[in-house]
């Protein structure tokens, strides 16, 4: 069950990024919204209400799923660069993902909005000074963030449930 939750394996990464490393993150952002549409391309509805995994979410709650995360992260982003060390609001992922909206809204609806804000988040990261990657926000679940290291846990967000839907497609020989 491990490989099929963590397909491309858990976030690890320790200190602060160089921003070679940083690029390369961004860049993934930035590519995720294409990469995301290749992967759902021809999948019919039942294939999109099929779960990645026991007990997990389906294919249409992934996605839906990529564009709230993201959506929070963007608003994170905003609040850091224009206030000092703010703590953030958590959401209820599992809550969220339970929704009418996640459960039964057709997929193109998410990719459409999920590729308009990776085009104006890349904008703010693609900005950020060495200065703003050092910014921090308080998460009440996870501590102090820095938007460094934040840039690369989205990267890796994006690209865990991407693998998430491809590695249930290889599976499936869909």
């Amino acid at each position: 069950m491990e490989d099929i939750r963590y397909p491309i394996g858990k976030f690890n990464f320790s200190g602060e990024p160089e921003r070679q490393q940083v690029d390369a993150w961004i860049q993934e952002i930035e590519t995720l919204p294409a990469r995301l549409k290749e992967a759902l391309k021809g999948l019919s509805a039942e294939q999109l209400n099929t779960p990645y995994r026991p007990g997990g979410w389906t294919v249409r709650q992934l996605v839906h799923h990529v564009g709230d995360s993201h959506l929070n992260s963007y608003v994170r982003f905003k609040w850091a660069l224009t206030e000092d060390r703010p703590t953030i609001k958590a959401y209820d992922q599992d809550g969220w993902a339970g929704l009418p909206d996640s459960k039964r809204t057709d997929t193109g609806d998410s990719l459409a909005f999920i590729e308009i804000l990776h085009r104006r988040w890349s904008l703010i990261l693609r900005a950020l000074s060495d200065a703003d990657l050092g910014k921090e926000f308080l998460h009440p679940e996870s501590g102090v963030n820095t938007l460094g290291r934040t840039i690369g846990l989205y990267a890796w967000h994006g690209n865990h449930h991407l693998a998430h839907i491809t590695s249930l497609r290889k599976r499936m020989n869909w």
